[in-house]
This record gives C-alpha cells, structure tokens and sequence, in this order.
C-alpha cells in the first residue's frame, strides 16, 4: 500500500486503451470506478474464504479495492468513457492498479479478476452506482424539494389568484393548491424512481462471460452479493434470469425513464414559477421570485429567474440523456449489451443532475419565494372566467353575453352583470372568489 498517488499504477493493457481511445476526454464517472473497487475487495475475500485464493493475496487484493472504493486513487483510471462497449478496459484498468497496489504475488487476471469476467463485474458496477447515487443522493433531494413545495401550499393556501388553461383566463384557484399540485409531481417522480431500483439492484455477477457462470464458483456471487449489500445497506440482488442480465440493460433504461418524467414535471414547475413572476409591471406577477445576482449587465434593477432557468437546462440535459440511454439499450446484441459506458455515462449524470439541481431549486428559489398578494389579487378579479360561476344562476349564455360585454367594454364583469340584470346578492353569492378557488366540497 503507500504507494505515492503521482507513481502510475495501471500497467499495458491501461496504456492501450488510453492510446486507443482519446475521444472526449470524459472519464469513466467516478462513482463506477469506486464500486468497481468495492466489488474487486468483496471477490478477494470470497474467493479467499472459498479455498480458491492464498487467504494473504486475498486480503491484500481487498485492501486495495477498498483504498479505491474510498476514492484514494481516482487520478489511477485515465480511460475515456467511449471506449470498448463492454467496459473491458475500464475492469483491466481497475485489475491492473489493485494488482500493483495487492503487491508480489498478486496477478491482474489470475487474481484479483477470479472468478469475473468485464461482461458481469463491469455492468454490476454500473448498477449498483446508479442504485447507491439514486437511494442516497437524489432521493433525499427529491424529498427536500417536495417538502419545500409543501411548505409554501401551506403557507399560500389563502391566496386566490386566476387560474390559467391554454395559457387564457380560467376560473380562479389558491396559489396553495398550484403549489400542491408541484409537490404532488415531484412525490410522484420519487416514486417512480423507487419502483425502478428494485429491477437496478438485480447484478449479473457470477455470469461471467455469457452468463452461463463459466470458471465461478457456485457459491461465489450470493456470496459477493451479501457482502456488497451489507457494507452498503443497498438491496443487491441476484438477476431473474442470468441471461436476461448479461444481455440486456434494461433496468437501467427503465431508471433512466423515472428519471425523464421527473425532468418533465420539473420543467412544468420551473416554467410556471418563472412565468408566475414575470414582471415586476409588465409581466403576470403573482410571485416574487429570491433575487440571487444581477439580472442584466446594461439594465439596472433587473432580477431574472436564474434557478428556473439552471433547471430548465438541467431538465433538458435529463431528456437528451434519456434519449441516448435508450439507443444504448436497444443495440444489445445476443448475450452482451455493448453500450454500457455509454449509459453508465449519461445515467450517472442525469442523477447527479437532478440531485443537485433539485437541492440548489428548493434552497435558492422555493424556500424564498414569496406571494405578490396584490398581484395574486388583481388577477383573480380581473379574469372573466369567473362567470362560470354564473350558469346555475343565470345560464351558460347570458353569462356568456356578459364576458362578452365586459371583455369589450374593459368594465369589470359584476358591474356589466348588474347592468344586465343580475342582483347584487346573486353576485355575492356566485362570485365569492375565495368559495370558487375550493371547488364544490368546500
């Protein structure tokens, strides 16, 4: 161990792909590399315990898996992420640097790759980052911005405002209930999420190299299995099917769809609160957004909804991940998938996306947002829609002569209303605004 981070520690096969490969100069993400680790510690110490490994290159072995899967030699893994399909630099990459680091007596395929094959280990590795950074990073952000979302229902449950259909005048709703309806989008993306990393945490190890489990002992996954999911207090589980597992990525592209639709329903929400405060004057302006940085070099004063905007960027980012994603896993071919850094690129990234994105929208816009009371005012009188409230009273079409009259004449609608005919008291009873916004079980 000790060996000092700048020594190079990979060996040919690492060079050769280094060599071969100097595309984007994008490397495998991080996270693989750290389970690929963390698997490679778990193999060498089942393999020791099997008989099939001196117990002391075993541990050695382990030792280094465990110093890269805490992140002590990330700089020791240069390979592009466009590289061969199957992931098989990366995992000579990973067997390379541990068997320098195991020492004398440790070989890079006859060692610490026993009982593995790039085919099985490197997919497993994917997996089980993209399980690990979705249960304990995105997760956890969702749930913040959700409860973010639900604070201010709460606190904006009085506030009546116009609703909006087609982007035209609708009857009036809360902004609580707008806000609700947000919170409700991102609880059900979270979800979505959850109901896909059971099918994640279903690992191809002990496939080997077409999933038959070729030159692996029979015990030797359930047994890396266990060890994996107890040190990581993840769900690792073993595939429904072997063949299924090895040749298809499928769970991956089922997550990757969990996490498109919550980049939809985050794009949905980050619009509306943009557009809710547009303005100050000229704009909708029922929301006042936080003011985080100058909004214009040349105009001063000027605020712009700088988090909507990064999630909006973000969301699309997400989609065209999504899209990528898919490609990847409908070009598997019989027993192997070989797009799987492909994937593992742009699903790791879309988590990491949304995590951030969803922690940096609750904290420096949702928490800050506050009600343009006046605003919110001004737009629930002003919508002519309202008259719907009407038709019991008076019918679908003198109301509808009414916002006729009105929408030209630019009056307000009680006062054309009272023009027609209608009571003041029919008024107060069919126009209580605050009533309309709670629906007919208020």
């Amino acid at each position: 161990m000790g060996v000092q981070e700048q020594e190079q520690l990979w060996g040919g096969e690492t060079d050769k792909a280094v060599a071969n490969f100097p595309v984007s100069g994008e490397r495998v993400p991080i996270p693989v590399v750290r389970w690929l680790g963390r698997i490679k510690a778990a193999a060498a110490r089942v393999n020791g315990e099997l008989g099939l490994l001196d117990p002391a290159i075993a541990e050695r072995i382990a030792a280094a898996g465990d110093e890269i899967a805490a992140g002590k030699h990330d700089a020791q893994f240069p390979i592009d992420v466009f590289q061969t399909g199957s992931g098989t630099s990366t995992n000579m990459n990973a067997n390379e640097v541990i068997a320098k680091l195991a020492g004398d007596g440790a070989h890079a395929n006859d060692h610490v790759n026993m009982g593995q094959s790039s085919n099985d280990v490197f997919p497993t590795a994917v997996h089980l980052a993209a399980l690990d950074e979705a249960t304990n990073t995105l997760l956890p952000a969702l749930r913040q911005l959700e409860a973010s979302l639900e604070a201010k229902s709460a606190a904006f449950q009085d506030v009546v405002k116009s609703g909006r259909t087609h982007l035209m005048d609708a009857v009036p709703v809360t902004l609580g209930q707008e806000f609700s309806g947000y919170a409700a989008q991102v609880h059900l993306g979270a979800r979505r999420v959850r109901n896909a990393l059971s099918q994640v945490g279903q690992v191809p190890l002990g496939g080997t190299a077409t999933g038959t489990g070729l030159n692996t002992h029979p015990e030797f996954a359930a047994r890396v299995r266990s060890k994996l999911a107890q040190s990581s207090n993840l769900q690792v589980s073993p595939p429904e099917d072997p063949f299924e597992a090895q040749g298809a990525r499928d769970a991956l592209v089922e997550l990757s769809g969990a996490l498109k639709v919550i980049a939809v329903s985050l794009t949905k929400i980050a619009g509306d609160l943009a557009l809710m405060g547009s303005g100050p004057r000229a704009g909708i302006g029922e929301l006042y957004l936080p003011e985080l940085q100058k909004g214009s070099s040349i105009m001063p004063g000027k605020v712009n909804p700088v988090m909507p905007e990064v999630v909006l960027q973000v969301s699309a980012q997400v989609i065209g991940n999504d899209t990528a994603i898919t490609i990847g896993g409908l070009q598997g071919q019989f027993e192997l998938n070989v797009r799987i850094p492909l994937i593992a690129r742009n699903l790791l990234q879309s988590i990491s996306l949304l995590a951030n994105a969803s922690r940096l929208f609750a904290e420096k816009c949702v928490d800050g947002i506050e009600a343009n009371l006046p605003g919110c005012e001004r737009s629930a009188e002003s919508t002519l829609a309202v008259a719907t409230a009407l038709n019991p009273y008076i019918g679908y079409d003198k109301a509808a002569d009414i916002v006729k009259e009105a929408a030209a004449s630019g009056r307000l609608l009680r006062e054309v209303a009272i023009e027609q005919g209608v009571s003041e008291e029919t008024l107060a009873e069919a126009l209580d605004l605050r009533r309309i916004a709670r629906g007919s079980g208020a």
